[in-house]
């Protein structure tokens, strides 16, 4: 749930996508996540890397895991590490599980479905490391689950708290070119909606973590801009786009112009002369930013 974009996951329900407030259309959901954490991945190992851990993690927490973005970025970093993936959905959770199992990791992974606005969590031991990658804005009560965090990690450890800035851009500023800035119109239309719906969503995560309790270690923003790309790439750039804008269109439809509505149903129609799959200019332009805080000893 970093589904997803969030995500958002990208969701980024991403708005990325995690599942965590997400109960419906997991296959969907699952896929933008996939394809999210191919396109990522570089990033994602880039803030495992940065993490101010005072040794290995052994005992590490995914709050929010999706399908394992972070759960297996966090075990190839960590060979002695075990990982416990936490989600809402169990469609999520049983890939996970195939996941580890391919991977020959299953006996490092161990899978725990559970509504984490839930007021009592269930045991997720005692971690050295929580990783919580595009699930924080989900919460009802974000306040509360950074406190119930607090209280389960080891002292002195980890909590790196990840969020993407928003939707990420795909197409170039005058496409298409009947409708130029089309994507921006979308953006703003989805920011207006998810304002609503999840409040949450772009806070300042340093004020709230102090307030939880915690020592504010690091925080700095990963720029992701891939350019554009060819071959498999291009193709996984591709599908990402297409499921990414189709995910938005359910957010934003209500609120374009007939025009604009009309022109992005041509770039989501995959059989038509003005698919985005056609394209060769998509490229993958968002921001996270990371908080690194540390329970005291």
């Amino acid at each position: 749930m970093t589904h997803a974009h969030s995500t958002q996951a990208p969701t980024h329900a991403h708005g990325h996508t995690h599942s965590h407030a997400h109960t419906s259309d997991h296959h969907g959901e699952a896929e933008i996540l996939e394809l999210d954490a191919q396109v990522l991945a570089e990033h994602t190992a880039a803030l495992i890397d940065r993490l101010p851990l005072q040794a290995p993690p052994r005992r590490i927490v995914d709050l929010g895991c999706g399908t394992g973005a972070g759960t297996f970025a966090l075990l190839d970093r960590f060979p002695e590490a075990h990982v416990t993936a936490v989600d809402t959905s169990a469609a999520h959770l049983q890939r996970v599980r195939e996941k580890a199992c391919a991977r020959g990791d299953e006996g490092r992974v161990r899978t725990v479905q559970a509504d984490l606005d839930a007021a009592d969590w269930p045991d997720l031991g005692t971690p050295d490391l929580v990783w919580a990658s595009a699930s924080m804005h989900h919460m009802a009560d974000p306040d509360r689950a950074l406190r119930t965090v607090h209280g389960l990690l080891a002292p002195g450890g980890l909590l790196a708290v990840v969020e993407l800035s928003g939707f990420p851009r795909f197409l170039p500023a005058d496409a298409p070119a009947e409708r130029p800035g089309l994507e921006e119109r979308c953006h703003e239309a989805s920011a207006r909606f998810h304002a609503e719906h999840v409040p949450h969503r772009g806070a300042d995560w340093g004020p709230k973590l102090t307030g939880a309790g915690f020592t504010v270690e690091d925080e700095h923003v990963i720029t992701v801009d891939t350019g554009r790309t060819e071959g498999a790439r291009a193709g996984t750039v591709g599908a990402y786009a297409l499921n990414s804008l189709r995910r938005l269109r359910r957010s934003v439809a209500d609120a374009l112009a007939p025009e604009d509505l009309a022109a992005l149903d041509r770039l989501l129609d995959t059989e038509g002369p003005g698919s985005l799959l056609r394209r060769d200019d998509l490229t993958v332009r968002t921001e996270r930013t990371a908080w690194a805080a540390r329970r005291p000893a």
